[in-house]
């Protein structure tokens, strides 16, 4: 993971340390994607098996680097215990929540957008709209809903996207993104037309995880 940089060095180990200092049993951690460089299923279990080590549920959606994430039911087959939840255009109610996950592509106004990147954020669009509707059915009176993403939904201007609308009209409280590396010049919480975004770059948290809810 260097390659992003030398504070990656012994990244897993500095997120361990302050994982444990933070999370219960009773906790949820929500995992925005770019989980293992593996490239096949079965190379990324062991990645996975030293996060099933680690207090709490665990959310995963998948990140641009995850692609040995191939075929949920399989995934979700292999998971190492009962604390994985893998989301792929899909919901998950945990207690109060409800998540909801898709990993997302680059939005409109982002440099470098081309015309093969408009049909995965058309098709990326789409897919948050099955998952809302698989959340539908889960949801009950008082229960909040939460999303993941692994890219960013908006760009630095902050401009509407397809997604924030859907995040809007579906009564999302709360976006959890990542995906940057390097310089984040995205805040690390914004509001955007009641919704409040949170990104959970590791970049930008210097390995440590943040409350998303108290």
């Amino acid at each position: 993971m260097d390659v992003f940089g030398g504070n990656w060095e012994g990244h897993f180990d500095k997120i361990k340390k302050d994982w444990n200092e933070k999370v219960s049993a009773e906790d949820i951690v929500l995992v925005c994607g770019d989980i293992s460089w593996a490239m096949k299923l079965e190379n990324a279990l062991p990645d996975l098996q030293e996060i099933a080590k680690l207090p709490g549920q665990k959310v995963f959606i998948r990140g641009n680097h995850d692609y040995w994430w191939n075929g949920i039911g399989k995934l979700r087959a292999a998971a190492p215990d009962e604390t994985f939840h893998f989301l792929q255009t899909g919901a998950v109610k945990i207690g109060k929540f409800v998540f909801i996950g898709s990993r997302g592509w680059s939005c409109p106004g982002s440099p470098d957008f081309t015309e093969q990147d408009e049909k995965l954020y058309l098709r990326e669009a789409e897919r948050f709209k099955l998952a809302f509707s698989e959340a539908d059915k889960l949801a009950q009176d008082g229960d909040k809903k939460i999303a993941l993403i692994h890219f960013p939904p908006f760009t630095l201007k902050n401009e509407d996207t397809l997604f924030t609308k859907l995040f809007e009209e579906n009564g999302v409280e709360k976006v959890v993104f990542g995906h940057i590396h390097g310089a984040t010049y995205f805040p690390l919480k914004s509001q955007k037309d009641g919704v409040e975004y949170v990104l959970s770059s590791c970049d930008k948290l210097a390995f440590r995880l943040v409350e998303i809810y108290g």
